[in-house]
């Protein structure tokens, strides 16, 4: 019977070393007939969608493999058709997957998404991720007309922070990637990741005890330099209320958050491609999302995208000064950030133990 049980577990444990039959990195699962990885699934998907035509530079017969599979499209494609993957799974739909592996998700009672699919179910697990429930980032945040206090807002802020790198740590397939990617991605969209935080917890943004954190009141100032800071503060406030005019829910503010995540705009990416996969799969299950809870509002997903872009105006420097200065003095963001992921729940700073 342990023979037994133990070929059974070897059998359950197979699917977890299956080879992306294109480029030989791991499989993710069953995609259009055959097991491929994230980065080919979303590359036919793209081509096929799109009908895109490619040309080979070289004799079309291009090594396609882990490390060379974004230098040729023409011999990628082609490799895709050879090993059988099928234009016709694309237009009908994503194939489920016959084999239970990371990327496939099942919906369990109590869920508050009500589409059973494949993309509730990931942003099921975008939700799960969530350090801290809305209540508990505490309570002047959920009142937006209070006048919260320097160290309140210190306090709130060390938990945004906190918040955006745990649970990027915890969300599908982010902890996969290479750690040098992580801390990229983190360390380039932390301040976008701080700004849907604070939208989503309706932050009090007043500017008299903003200006205080920031120790400005202590140190003299040019004019000129207090009104641009202004300035920024007031750029800050607009993207927050803007976010909160179209009344953005918990699941559309995951997904909002891990298509920030997933950028392609982090430099020195081991692998672009699947970065890019997984924003397409963020982005896909925002507007599958949408659709089917807000059937009368056609626009909204395109408006949350919109909103989007506009994160970046806020400037990430401004951040640091208006809510961190105190708690870290010259200590770069950046490398709070990398010692908060790779120390994970461990990691210890001021505020951190309140519960």
């Amino acid at each position: 019977c342990r023979e037994l049980g133990q070929n059974q577990a070897v059998e359950k444990q197979q699917p977890q070393h299956i080879e992306c039959v294109v480029c030989g990195d791991k499989s993710s699962g069953k995609h259009y007939g055959q097991f491929t990885c994230e980065g080919c699934k979303s590359f036919f998907k793209r081509s096929v969608r799109r009908n895109l035509t490619y040309t080979c530079r070289a004799n079309r017969n291009c090594p396609i493999d882990q490390h060379h599979r974004n230098q040729c499209q023409y011999c990628r494609l082609k490799k895709c058709l050879k090993v059988g993957m099928r234009r016709e799974a694309v237009q009908r739909g994503r194939m489920p997957p016959t084999q239970p592996h990371h990327g496939q998700f099942a919906l369990t009672n109590g869920d508050p998404l009500h589409c059973h699919s494949y993309l509730s179910g990931y942003i099921s697990l975008l939700l799960r991720a969530e350090p801290y429930p809305t209540s508990r980032y505490g309570s002047q945040c959920m009142q937006p007309n209070n006048i919260m206090g320097i160290e309140n807002i210190c306090e709130l802020a060390a938990r945004m922070l906190f918040s955006a790198v745990e649970w990027a740590r915890n969300i599908p397939f982010f902890p996969d990637l290479q750690i040098t990617d992580q801390v990229a991605l983190l360390r380039l969209t932390w301040s976008e990741l701080f700004v849907l935080n604070a939208a989503q917890c309706s932050m009090p943004l007043h500017v008299a005890p903003l200006l205080a954190a920031a120790g400005l009141h202590a140190s003299p100032m040019s004019a000129d330099r207090v009104v641009a800071f202004m300035d920024h503060i007031r750029i800050f406030q607009e993207q927050v209320e803007k976010l909160k005019a179209l009344h953005v829910d918990s699941a559309e503010y995951s997904c909002l958050k891990a298509i920030v995540l997933f950028t392609t705009d982090a430099c020195g990416l081991s692998d672009v491609a699947h970065v890019e996969s997984l924003q397409e799969k963020s982005q896909c299950a925002l507007e599958e999302y949408v659709r089917s809870q807000y059937p009368n509002q056609p626009t909204r997903f395109g408006k949350l995208l919109l909103r989007l872009p506009s994160l970046r105006t806020v400037s990430s420097s401004v951040i640091e000064q208006l809510f961190f200065v105190r708690l870290v003095g010259k200590t770069p963001i950046e490398t709070l950030i990398r010692d908060m992921l790779l120390s994970g729940s461990s990691f210890n700073w001021p505020y951190m133990s309140i519960q």
